[in-house]
């Protein structure tokens, strides 16, 4: 068992197979021209395979792949048939660009649950975003996901000025369709030019909600990151991730293994714990996971304290998005 100073007992490890993604969504990696961690900094997929072991043997039920974009990984198949084979469950997420390719593979793997990254459902505004034409492409995808009995949640960042008035848009989606939609409150990362004026929440997202449709609450599952809704006459539902206005720290039990095998026990921590140094000199592993789950800080890494609007975004030590895998 995995557990911190607070006896929060951690059973869920999310892995970032990769830096690397073929989108370029400003709040995440701004840089076009970005230096991707050189591949032989990357955890390989015996390594992967290794660490979730390791992290099974300890009492891990759940694994979330990760990346920047886990299915751009030339090996990315030989590691998820492999995470399959493990006592666990296995889920992912993804900008939905490469599912059709994969397809067989997530299947094989026993993968039941896909969360798919996407902030508009306007082809014009996701190319400007995103900065690749893909949107119809991903679309299709969700569709064969859905064919296929996959369950589908879609991941739409919400920012003031640039996706708010689509919000309702996004809900009517769920209308007839089995889908959870998961409003995020923008959160800030390294080099994503976070202000709170972008910042949408919880209740700004509710009210708009709320305008048009009648909103029911739904009970969370333990350990449960986001708050849930649902529509009476409604396929699908809505969740609200509102880390920056109502923060869940106090049930978590999430750590994050990033590309090059650090572990960092918190998305807002300050420091990692590097682990595939350790294991690639035959060094045992399990005291470095457990003192760094231990140290593990009461709420946001320690540094998200103060209100959303008084925060200094340039203050928070951290990586970007992308390297630490979401």
């Amino acid at each position: 068992m995995i557990a911190d100073s607070f006896g929060r007992v951690h059973d869920y490890l999310r892995i970032s197979l990769t830096d690397n993604c073929n989108f370029r969504c400003f709040y995440c990696m701004p840089e076009e021209n970005y230096d991707f961690t050189p591949a032989s900094r990357l955890m390989k997929p015996a390594e992967v395979l290794a660490l979730a072991e390791l992290f099974v043997a300890q009492g891990v039920k759940k694994i979330r792949l990760t990346g920047g974009e886990p299915l751009v990984r030339k090996d990315a198949a030989e590691i998820i048939k492999g995470l399959g084979k493990l006592p666990v469950e296995l889920v992912m997420t993804t900008n939905g660009t490469r599912i059709a390719e994969m397809l067989p593979v997530l299947i094989e793997a026993g993968i039941k649950t896909i969360n798919i990254s996407l902030d508009t459902l306007q082809p014009e505004k996701f190319f400007m975003i995103t900065r690749r034409d893909v949107f119809h492409q991903v679309r299709s995808n969700i569709e064969l996901l859905l064919q296929h009995k996959i369950a589908v949640k879609i991941n739409m960042v919400v920012m003031k000025g640039l996706n708010d008035g689509e919000i309702n848009d996004f809900i009517k989606w769920t209308k007839h369709n089995p889908i959870q939609i998961r409003f995020i409150e923008f959160m800030p990362f390294s080099g994503n030019k976070w202000t709170s004026n972008k910042m949408f929440s919880l209740q700004e997202i509710l009210h708009v909600v709320e305008e048009d449709f009648t909103v029911l609450p739904v009970e969370s599952a333990p350990h449960d990151t986001a708050k849930h809704f649902m529509i009476p006459g409604h396929e699908g539902s809505f969740a609200i991730i509102s880390t920056m206005t109502a923060p869940f720290c106090s049930t978590c039990n999430r750590m994050r293994l990033t590309a090059d095998g650090k572990l960092k026990n918190c998305l807002f921590s300050d420091g990692e714990t590097d682990l595939l140094t350790s294991l690639r000199n035959n060094e045992d592993v399990l005291p470095l996971i457990f003192a760094s789950i231990w140290s593990k800080k009461k709420e946001l890494g320690g540094q998200l304290i103060t209100h959303f609007e008084n925060l200094d975004a340039d203050a928070i030590k951290n990586r970007s998005m992308i390297t630490i895998g979401g």
